[in-house]
């Protein structure tokens, strides 16, 4: 019991890990990964909606109708998306302007309505928090690593609590297309491609 609820929390931080192997919730992964701030901050957004919504949803899971799931899950979702907003708004105000529209559309992120569909209705609640908890931390990983990635290479600068701290000398200089949308493409796919060699490598 303890080696399956110890895979159930690990899997989403390597086997399943959503945007590289599941390759789901790409949109916000690849609007917000500009700075390493922005990408962590969205990612532990994501992991408190996951885990919580997780949880509700299997305590539900035997008294919501087979016909309005979707439905009755994609209101949990979005009861703990409105109190993560709510949160960000009165503690960390400037990061949640920085990441604007794409906490509210963490409602229609793969990754939550999959969860919800594929393991929590299915799944007790021990479980299921493992595995919210698994593909929260999952995510924020690899969201930071994206942004920290294309942070440094685009600026030279790494940020915290909205300070960049910069890790080159003056003669550096910066690849601005890394921190444009066509670079989060070319970033995530050489990252994709990484995690394939990496994978195949390892098995």
């Amino acid at each position: 019991m303890a080696k399956s609820l110890t895979q159930e929390f690990t899997k989403g931080l390597w086997a399943e890990i959503p945007p590289f192997r599941l390759v789901l919730g790409l949109c916000p992964t690849l609007a917000v990964s500009n700075t390493f701030e922005n990408g962590v901050g969205m990612g532990i957004a994501v992991t408190f909606v996951l885990v919580f919504s997780n949880i509700l949803i299997s305590a539900l899971r035997k008294i919501i109708p087979a016909k309005v799931r979707i439905a009755a899950f994609i209101i949990v979702i979005a009861t703990f998306v409105t109190v993560v907003e709510l949160l960000m708004q009165a503690y960390t105000y400037a990061l949640f302007l920085q990441l604007g529209i794409f906490i509210p559309l963490i409602v229609v992120n793969c990754i939550l309505l999959g969860r919800a569909e594929a393991f929590a209705s299915k799944n007790g609640i021990i479980r299921s928090t493992l595995d919210g908890l698994g593909m929260g931390i999952g995510y924020t990983l690899a969201l930071g690593a994206l942004a920290a990635f294309r942070q440094i290479l685009g600026t030279g600068a790494i940020t915290f609590y909205q300070t960049p701290i910069q890790l080159f000398g003056p003669s550096f200089e910066p690849f601005t297309f890394m921190v444009q949308a066509p670079g989060a493409f070319i970033c995530l796919g050489l990252m994709l491609a990484a995690m394939n060699i990496l994978g195949k490598n390892r098995s």
